[in-house]
């Protein structure tokens, strides 16, 4: 009797254990999803739905991660799972929806070989912020290998360049925002969409760059006074449900550029100097 309740105990932990490793991936499954709704409305025209698609495939992407380690499931399918999910969701989506919402709906025009040829070099710049991105993962799943990123930063507090689910994020938010405020479904002007343009290099860029960004893996929500974290993530929900428009945008366009802002500012503040060893010999 007592040898069959230990094989049904050990038959019920391992479906258990089966249990909490299948479910970051569920996570990951819905971060795809997500990820190919946003290109099927990017191609059909429904841009602000792909717009949101994205922005909810970051949350998922965030809880994925969260859960398997709050359940000791990770594990090197997981990382690369989550990986590919990745590239299709913010790589690809993203890639597309900006060409699609900014750059494709801008008819050819009379005046410079730039505004010529408005479409090509954005078709150009869309595919370099996938392969940017494409490249930041896989560095990323380098560093994560090791405990140390190679330019010594500590690999739980920060990133080495933007994280791709960042770059997407602000895409998505400017996005939403254009069509939230304005009610533009595209951008028509040759002028906004050659800005556009402009703000897609900038995003490929900071995702290959060394500028650190805030990793918020370290952040414990178990703390002595959950009452305040439950406050401020409840008005946060409040915010972006009455003024997602705003808000979405304004955390996207802090934390895009949070690394450059940190850049200049350790530029320009000065640093102390350390005293000259001394020459002369000590006497005791």
């Amino acid at each position: 009797m007592d040898r069959e309740n230990h094989e049904h105990r050990s038959n019920r932990s391992k479906r258990l254990r089966r249990g909490i490793y299948v479910l970051p991936s569920l996570f990951t499954t819905a971060n795809i999803f997500c990820g190919f709704y946003a290109i099927i409305n990017s191609m059909k025209g429904d841009f602000d739905l792909a717009a949101l698609a994205i922005g909810f495939a970051i949350l998922f992407d965030g809880l994925d991660g969260r859960i398997a380690r709050l359940t000791h499931s990770t594990s090197a399918f997981g990382l690369e799972f989550d990986s590919l999910a990745d590239v299709i969701t913010f790589g690809i989506a993203p890639a597309v929806l900006a060409y699609m919402w900014g750059i494709r709906p801008v008819a050819p025009v009379e005046g410079s070989h730039i505004a010529k040829n408005l479409q090509q070099i954005g078709w150009v710049v869309a595919f370099a912020y996938l392969i940017c991105g494409a490249a930041r993962l896989a560095r990323f799943n380098i560093q994560s290998l090791t405990p140390v990123h190679p330019a010594g930063l500590p690999q739980k507090k920060h990133f080495v360049g933007m994280p791709i689910p960042a770059a997407a994020g602000f895409i998505a938010a400017v996005v939403h925002f254009v069509w939230g405020a304005f009610k533009f479904n595209t951008l028509t002007e040759w002028q906004l969409s050659a800005t556009w343009i402009v703000i897609l290099a900038i995003l490929a860029f900071l995702m290959v760059s060394t500028l650190r960004y805030p990793s918020f893996k370290d952040l414990d929500l178990r703390n002595r006074k959950p009452f305040v974290s439950v406050i401020g993530i409840g008005l946060l929900i409040a915010a972006i449900y009455y003024y997602s428009e705003y808000v979405l945008l304004i955390l996207a366009t802090i934390y895009a550029f949070s690394g450059l802002f940190t850049k200049v500012i350790n530029w320009i503040r000065p640093h102390p100097h350390l005293p000259e060893p001394s020459t002369h010999p000590e006497t005791h």
